[in-house]
């Protein structure tokens, strides 16, 4: 398995990536860390720089770095994009979490 993104996630890193003139090289770097109101929450950023210990996915072109500890909580998890009145962000559908917060933003496992 791998982290995987959906269609409307891929849109938006692209533009993204696009819109701040970001290297090619850019990938979407994911990950975990301690905190949040479930134990977990999870980080998200861009990186043009691959770590030589880094789980690597591509989807559409598009590549997802994760570092090793973060992938044992993320293996198999899908990230979303969503726009609705009640905001944007990008949201984890993670099969490897017990409980998630209201939020969404957090997780145990």
């Amino acid at each position: 398995m791998a982290i995987s993104l959906s269609e409307r996630a891929i849109k938006e890193v692209r533009r993204i990536i696009t819109e701040q003139n970001l290297p090619e090289a850019t990938g979407l770097r994911v990950g975990v860390k301690g905190g949040g109101c479930s134990g977990f929450s999870y980080t998200l950023g861009f990186d043009d720089q691959e770590r030589a210990t880094d789980q690597i996915s591509e989807t559409e072109g598009v590549r997802v770095l994760c570092d090793p500890k973060s992938f044992l909580y993320l293996n198999g998890t899908e990230v979303d994009f969503e726009e609705s009145l009640m905001g944007r962000g990008f949201k984890f559908t993670n099969p490897n979490a017990s409980k998630s917060c209201g939020c969404g933003e957090s997780f145990s496992v």
